[in-house]
């Protein structure tokens, strides 16, 4: 069985169908940075578990969900772009 995509289909390879590479590994940079950091500075377990969660889940579902199926690191680049220059208006 042959299938037929058409030229202008955008085919992006996905984890799960959930999540693109480049963003999962941005989701694991993020995550490595925040236990490194929590470690240094917590000492009970249940604050370190707390301080984790409260960091990193949002910024898992922002990736989850998205922004119209982008791509995380180019929300960044357009929220760097205009937090840059504040003329710049973010059409999306």
């Amino acid at each position: 069985m042959k299938f037929i995509f058409p030229q202008n289909y955008k085919f992006n390879n996905k984890i799960l169908g959930i999540i693109d590479y480049s963003t999962a590994i941005v989701n694991i940079i993020w995550y490595i940075l925040v236990f490194i950091v929590i470690n240094f500075i917590f000492n009970s377990i249940k604050i370190k578990i707390f301080i984790f969660i409260l960091l990193c889940f949002p910024f898992f579902l922002i990736s989850v969900i998205g922004f119209n199926h982008e791509n995380i690191i180019s929300v960044i680049i357009y929220v760097i772009k205009f937090l840059k220059n504040r003329k710049i208006y973010l059409y999306m």
